[in-house]
């Protein structure tokens, strides 16, 4: 019979300390990626499971549904945790969220997880999906991919999902902001890295630009490439604008990639001396409650979270209870004019 991989075989193998293994596994903030990447490999490799997993492997399975959240400092996401939380409370089920960064592999945490806590269900909440078949195939419980983005190689027909079409929403703002009379439209956008829907999002500005007979402008794609500052936060949105208006380049329309990005887009405006939306209309997405609060009120798309959430919610598990094998649903948004937009 073969000896079980220790903890300590871990640390020997990667030539760390015990305890940058342990916070390797407990997902502590503070241990270097790299080294990080490599326990996680190790723990693969030799499929450790961590002390506290064997012991819960002696129990009785726990009824614990994790959410894997990638972007939790994004306000989109508050309203679905929300309902995310009560519905699986109703159920008799315990509600378990676990941040991944953005440089993690949220099937690896998934898988490790799954281990560890005996899960019975898995959310996948933002991201980008772009997994192979045979890495998916090595998680054993339902899983279902919720708002984030998902990849072409990935055929959507054999998992669950439920999200809004990134790049047809982001093409629908574009569209109208051209139909408007705009002919110069700056985006907000995700640095070229961001592989989750701020490149659908950018996508879909391009294509609607195209449609409109509008050349391409490289100058007119605005991002900050700053790891540490949040891409869906105000700070974010006050930073880029403020290099973009200071840069002198000719523009009458700016399509932030969310609204939190747009108010910060708009408090830069208001800073500089100009005025919304005579001086420059700018448009937002996801459709949250400070768009409207906001003065001036921010053209928006808005996406339907409760809904989205229940559905989530409810096809999981329909999926637990062998209801279905698999469930998927593409919710439209709605585009919503505020004061924030204007025709030329």
């Amino acid at each position: 019979m073969m000896e079980t991989t220790t903890i300590k075989d871990i640390a020997r193998i990667c030539g760390v300390a015990v305890s940058t293994v342990s916070r390797a596994i407990n997902n502590h903030p503070d241990i270097n990626p790299e080294t990080k990447t490599q326990i996680m490999q190790a723990i693969k490799e030799h499929n450790y499971i961590p002390n506290n997993s064997a012991r819960n492997l002696k129990r009785s399975e726990s009824n614990t549904i994790a959410v894997l959240i990638k972007g939790i400092t994004n306000p989109f996401f508050n309203n679905m945790l929300k309902v995310f939380e009560q519905d699986i409370q109703k159920k008799k089920y315990t509600f378990l969220l676990h941040r991944v960064e953005e440089n993690e592999d949220e099937v690896e945490v998934a898988l490790l997880l799954e281990k560890e806590k005996r899960l019975k269900g898995i959310v996948f909440l933002g991201g980008y999906f772009c997994h192979s078949e045979e890495k998916l195939r090595q998680l054993t419980v339902p899983f279902i991919l919720s708002t984030g983005g998902i990849s072409e190689i990935i055929d959507k027909s054999k998992y669950s999902f439920v999200m809004v079409d990134d790049f047809k929403e982001s093409y629908r703002m574009v569209d109208y902001l051209c139909k408007l009379g705009h002919k110069r439209v700056a985006m907000i956008a995700a640095p070229p890295c961001d592989e989750s829907i701020g490149r659908l999002r950018l996508e879909g500005y391009l294509k609607a630009l195209e449609d409109n007979h509008i050349p391409r402008d490289e100058s007119l794609i605005r991002y900050l490439q700053d790891e540490t500052m949040d891409i869906f936060s105000m700070k974010y949105g006050y930073e880029v604008t403020k290099q973009l208006i200071a840069s002198g380049v000719d523009c009458t329309a700016m399509f932030a990639i969310s609204d939190s990005v747009a108010v910060g887009t708009c408090k830069a405006i208001f800073e500089m001396g100009k005025q919304i939306p005579k001086d420059y209309s700018i448009a937002g997405f996801d459709g949250m409650d400070i768009s409207f609060y906001y003065h001036p009120s921010i053209t928006t798309i808005r996406q339907p979270v409760q809904d989205m959430a229940k559905e989530t919610i409810k096809i999981l598990f329909d999926m637990i209870n062998g209801k279905i094998e698999r469930g998927g649903r593409t919710f439209e948004a709605e585009l919503v004019v505020g004061q924030s937009t204007r025709d030329m």
